[in-house]
Formats: structure tokens, sequence, C-alpha cells
């Protein structure tokens, strides 16, 4: 590894995990053990690749420790939401559930109907479906719905959502006894930056696809405007859950490496709808000061805006043939 990064102030750290549970990794897709250091951030290194141009981090948690140091309770009801987690994700339903309604335009672009030729409803698979709100959207559109969510403290909350049938759990990746070719659509919603091996992660969702199905995947670019501006401020530098950064090359290639042809990449429908709260929250990671001056929006802390800092990737794929 080169670097002229020096150490900063850990700032995207999750706030507690044992120090064996770290492994030091090379890259996940190429395997090259040679990188250039972007920074360091407590005990963690960003770093990227010098061969395929990836951008991960070293070390990381063990595949093992991954959803007992990260995923329990204190993700999706977080007191430091801005290096870890969410502040109160079940409380912000209404918020995400309005983003997937505006995301519908996507799929829309690419079913004409939401039954398949026989008349049965079209079936989709949510890869890390959290509390199970994009699947409950789908429900209203009429889709047979499946979830996979490794965290036994959120997948409780999907169960409730969409019926326990049609929620199951696995621990980080796919679960081996779905019925393969049986999904028109595979989603992986601010997942696969989690996921360990993301390769064989999408090489299992292509397995599982029907013939003519698609695949979804939103994900942070790295090479954003809003990551060259913020550099190591960049509110997607939690170092113990997103694991990985992309950019569209090394997405495209992820996603070429595993069966699939890129249809589109685009950050237009990448915006969410965040309380004031939030915003107050997140701009405090910039800077303190930021924080007080922010702090006023606090006083309408439940009321919602829309916000696209066109920082994320949503991409639309299909297996190759």
């Amino acid at each position: 590894m080169t670097s002229s990064a020096r150490s900063a102030p850990a700032s995207g750290i999750s706030p507690s995990f044992k120090e064996d549970a770290l492994q030091s990794v090379d890259c996940g897709l190429c395997g090259s053990a040679e990188s250039k250091l972007k920074f360091v951030d407590g005990p963690f290194a960003v770093v990227t690749c010098a061969a395929c141009e990836v951008t991960y981090v070293t070390p990381r948690l063990k595949d093992a420790s991954l959803i007992e140091s990260v995923y329990d309770e204190s993700y999706w009801n977080s007191s430091e939401a801005k290096v870890h987690g969410y502040s109160d994700y079940r409380a912000d339903a209404p918020l995400y559930k309005r983003t997937y309604r505006d995301r519908l335009t996507i799929l829309k672009r690419h079913f004409a109907s939401n039954k398949r030729p026989d008349g049965t409803p079209r079936r989709v698979l949510d890869i890390g479906c959290a509390a199970g709100y994009f699947l409950s959207v789908m429900q209203e559109e009429g889709w047979e719905v499946t979830g996979l969510e490794p965290s036994d403290a959120i997948r409780i909350q999907a169960e409730r959502e969409l019926g326990p049938d049609n929620v199951r759990g696995s621990l980080l990746g796919i679960n081996d006894d779905l019925e393969e070719g049986k999904f028109d659509l595979v989603t992986f919603w601010d997942v696969i930056e989690h996921i360990p091996d993301p390769r064989a992660a999408l090489i299992r969702a292509r397995q599982l696809l029907a013939p003519g199905g698609f695949l979804i995947v939103e994900t942070q670019d790295v090479e954003s405007r809003a990551e060259k501006i913020l550099g190591k401020k960049w509110q997607h530098y939690k170092h113990a859950e997103h694991i990985y950064h992309f950019n569209k090359k090394t997405l495209t290639r992820l996603l070429d490496e595993a069966g699939f042809t890129t249809l589109e990449n685009s950050g237009r429908f990448g915006g969410k709808y965040v309380t004031f709260s939030f915003v107050a929250e997140r701009v405090g990671r910039i800077h303190p000061f930021l924080s007080v001056l922010a702090s006023p929006l606090r006083l309408i802390g439940k009321k919602a805006l829309y916000i696209n800092l066109f920082d994320e990737m949503i991409v639309v794929a299909k297996p190759k043939e």
C-alpha cells in the first residue's frame, strides 16, 4: 500500500466492536494486494485498489462479526447516526415508502404490467430488505414479494409489514434454498456496499432471476461531486458498515463479471425524503459549528423534504444472453 495521507480523527466508526474482530483484506473484486491510501480513520483505512480501482475498507470486521457487531438494535435506533446506522429507522417508514413510490418510475420503464404472461403476479426479491418498506410498496402494486434480511433486530418489523411467510433471514449472503429462476426482479437498495463478497451475491441473484428479469442496484458513487467536496467527511464513509465504495466504472465491471449487462446508471432518482432533523444531524458531521447553525431545523424536525446530492447510483441490469 502506498500513501501520502495522514491519520485522521475517527469520524465514521461503529460505536463498539472488539479489536480482534478486525481483519486486513486485499481487494475483494480482483484480489490485488496493491492499493493507494485515501485516508485513515481510527483503526480503518479507506484505500483504492491499484489494479481495478475499486475503493474499499481495510482492515474491516470479519464476516462472522458483521451482524453481531454492526446490525443489532443500535444500528436501527442509533444515537450516533452520522457515523453508524439510523436515528430511528422505523419512525421514518412514511419517508422511505414515499421515496420508493417515486422510484416506481424506474420499474415501469421495464415492466409494462405487474402480471406475468400467464396472469400470475410478478415476483420481486429484495436483498437486505430491512423493515420491508420497498416490498410494502411493491405489494401495493400487486407484486408477490420476498425479502431477505440478516438482522434479527429489524427482520421482525419486516415480518409485521409483509407477513412472516414473505421474509427470511440470511447470514450476509443469499439463502441457498430459494428457487432458481423464480423472480422477475431482484433488488439491492443501499446493500451491495455492505456485502463482503458482492460478486458472489450478484451471481446468486442472476441465478434467481426468471427469463426476462431485471436487477436493480443502488449504491453510493465514490467519484461524485459530493465526495470530492466533503472528502473524508462524506456521509457515506461509515467504515464498519460500508466496506466497498464503487463508481460507475467499478460497478459496471462488477456487474459484467457477475454475468450482467448494465442498461442504465443514473443518479436521477437517487435522492431521498428526509426530515429536517436528519439534515441538522448530518451537517454536524462536516463541522460542529454547522450543527449549531442548523439547530433551528430541529424545531420543525419531522417535516420532510426531498434531497438529492447525486452521490448515489441506481443501476438497472439484465443477465447476459
